[in-house]
């Protein structure tokens, strides 16, 4: 199937600013699994987390794409589009 995001020219390949979630580090809540904004480099929790903040994220500031950060997966997201593509 063929990739048809319209936003990955938007991926600048940033470096996490946390190594963690950066608003449940700031609540003292904890997360599931991380998500690596690709526009800005925020790390957000994922929507199995209470506070879903890589999604709430995308909506504050309509950053499109994120990449898991756990270790040994290489996909990525795009909220925009619904579209998930490999990031290996």
């Amino acid at each position: 199937m063929a990739i048809t995001c319209r936003h990955r020219d938007q991926d600048t390949h940033p470096s996490p600013r946390n190594n963690g979630c950066e608003e449940c580090l700031k609540s003292g809540d904890t997360w599931v699994h991380l998500r690596l904004c690709l526009v800005c480099g925020h790390v957000g929790c994922c929507d199995s987390s209470r506070n879903k903040h890589a999604t709430q994220h995308f909506h504050d500031t309509q950053h499109p794409l994120v990449r898991s950060l756990e270790r040994g997966e290489h996909w990525a997201w795009c909220y925009a589009d619904e579209e998930f593509f490999d990031e290996a």
